[in-house]
């Protein structure tokens, strides 16, 4: 798990096995599995609240890593509502976003997986991964 800090292109979206995640589903991590788009090999992951992640601002901060544009043509993240602004322009249904990089642990493609985190509502609380896309570096 690390950060993204060069220009990339997103390549393909890759396939989740379960990517919604409630309450006691994310005691200690949510744990869930992902596809491969080169190799086909199946790739554990494991979010831990409020110790996994990068606030997604630092991707389309001055499109320092993808624009904003990108990340909303892609279904990645969407605007925030105007009542809770205070999280940042673009979110994944409107709860605290953030990001990491990971590799096929077979043939080392590099993937950006996009998730929130937070209280939906009093005693609900979600995980949602927005997805996971395969990557290549842009120079």
């Amino acid at each position: 798990m690390y950060s993204i800090s060069k220009k990339i292109k997103l390549i393909r979206q890759a396939a989740i096995a379960k990517n919604h995640f409630s309450n006691d589903e994310t005691v200690p991590a949510a744990e869930t599995k992902f596809t491969c788009c080169d190799c086909g090999q199946e790739n554990s992951i494991e979010i831990f609240p409020y110790k996994s992640g990068f606030p997604i601002f630092e991707i389309y901060n001055e499109d320092k890593v993808l624009s904003r544009n990108e990340l909303l043509e892609n279904k990645i993240v969407t605007e925030t509502s105007r009542r809770i602004l205070y999280l940042g322009e673009l979110t994944v249904s409107d709860l605290p976003t953030l990001y990491f990089g990971t590799d096929c642990r077979s043939c080392q493609s590099k993937y950006i997986c996009v998730f929130s985190y937070g209280e939906w509502q009093p005693g609900l609380t979600l995980l949602n991964i927005s997805c996971i896309w395969k990557y290549e570096e842009l120079e």
